[in-house]
């Protein structure tokens, strides 16, 4: 009797670990610093949401800026994106860098 009383309570007890195990988010892909600095003009939505702060909305804007602006032309334009302010850009700007956005006469080189 008491083995099976103390299986049960194995079984009862070790539930509440496993289902709280499966409940926890994937881990976030790995650190940019890990991978080197993001690039703001050729980054994909997906590297930019690796940076701190970062949600698919706010990834998507700084896509958006790069696409109505020609390109980052320096990492201090990031805080022209709505959503990241000083605070978050102090956080942000040795995680990220530019490369100058191709010309046309780059392009033709």
């Amino acid at each position: 009797m008491r083995m099976i009383v103390a299986a049960l309570l194995v079984l009862v007890l070790g539930v509440p670990t496993v289902a709280a195990q499966e409940s926890r988010p994937a881990p976030k892909p790995a650190a940019p610093a890990a991978m080197g600095p993001v690039n703001l003009n050729t980054a994909t939505m997906t590297q930019l949401e690796t940076l701190p702060g970062i949600g698919p909305a706010v990834a998507q804007r700084i896509v958006d800026y790069r696409q109505q602006n020609g390109g980052f032309k320096k990492v201090e334009d990031l805080m022209n994106v709505r959503g990241i302010g000083e605070t978050s850009f102090l956080k942000l700007k040795t995680l990220v860098t530019i490369t100058p956005p191709r010309t046309d006469r780059a392009a033709a080189q």
